[in-house]
């Protein structure tokens, strides 16, 4: 988890002792790994208020390396964690390719229009007067 300091409250990283978790790792060491989120109290008791979440990890790989993929999962005990992870990191990768498509798309359809004096060509973005163009640009394609 990171959080930038400025975006704190107060600018401080101080950790809420009502919302502490003890955190349980388990894996197939094939395919992910499932974190198994247990609430507590600052005395490291169970907190019974709140309900065990469960996190699928794994990991799609990309053209540039692999991407971290992180996921909830609606169980009510680490046996039926286990038997959704399947469907939860399939519905993640999904989510993960149309994210990364949409990324792409954006990026190819952002074309940068200059401002008409932008470039250092004069007033009006045209070629400076007596360098060939037009003064002040105007529109037009001259040839000499």
């Amino acid at each position: 988890m990171s959080t930038r300091p400025e975006d704190l409250p107060g600018g401080e990283p101080t950790m809420d002792p009502t919302s502490l978790y003890r955190e349980d790792i388990y894996t197939d060491r094939k395919v992910g790994a499932l974190r198994m989120l247990t609430p507590v109290t600052t005395d490291g008791s169970r907190d019974l208020a709140r309900p065990i979440l469960y996190v699928g990890e794994a990991q799609l790989l990309t053209t540039v390396g692999a991407l971290p993929l992180s996921f909830e999962i609606e169980a009510k005990s680490l046996d039926e964690a286990v038997g959704k992870y399947a469907a939860a990191a399939k519905e993640a990768f999904e989510r993960a390719v149309r994210e990364l498509q949409e990324m792409r798309r954006q990026a190819a359809s952002s074309i940068v229009i200059p401002d008409r004096g932008a470039g250092g060509f004069g007033p009006g973005g045209g070629f400076p007067p007596g360098a060939g163009g037009l003064p002040g640009g105007g529109g037009r394609i001259r040839l000499s």
